[in-house]
């Protein structure tokens, strides 16, 4: 499919979808709330079936935070990007683990440093940091070292 024809697609599926085209991939924006159902969609649906999530990382713009999630269709080819704003003093988002496996440790990798609660995750603990690191989130930009006084 060409971007025009995702953007046809997916606006069926979710009408407040929001596009931005500038990028090598289609990057569609939706609500928090709404990306759960809009994940099941985007995997089941057999024209789009996006059953690959192949990168799933946060951005912190010091005012929010950003969930950004790579989704490719082995089958038909095609590539997008889904952003989700969150509000940095609660961020919190469902978890689509269940619907893409490779979700799970890239969520809980987000969870220790970026503070995101995947709601519904099955296992949302630490995975790379050590014990005592719980609630740190050292991506944040609002993150102080007291060791290294790094400050952004």
């Amino acid at each position: 499919m060409t971007k025009e024809e995702l953007k046809v697609k997916i606006t069926e599926l979710y009408p407040a979808a929001g596009f931005d085209e500038t990028g090598e991939w289609l990057n569609i924006n939706a609500e928090a709330k709404d990306w759960l159902a809009l994940a099941r969609q985007l995997c089941h649906d057999d024209s789009l079936y996006f059953d690959y999530l192949f990168c799933l990382t946060c951005i912190d713009w010091k005012t929010h935070l950003t969930m950004v999630y790579h989704l490719e269709s082995t089958k038909h080819r095609h590539i997008i990007v889904v952003k989700s704003k969150l509000d940095s003093g609660i961020p919190e988002i469902e978890t689509v683990s269940h619907i893409w496996r490779t979700a799970d440790f890239h969520e809980r990798e987000v969870y220790e440093m970026f503070g995101v609660n995947f709601l519904n995750h099955p296992d949302l603990r630490l995975l790379i940091l050590p014990d005592g690191w719980e609630g740190k989130n050292p991506l944040r930009k609002d993150f102080e070292d007291p060791v290294n006084m790094i400050k952004l």
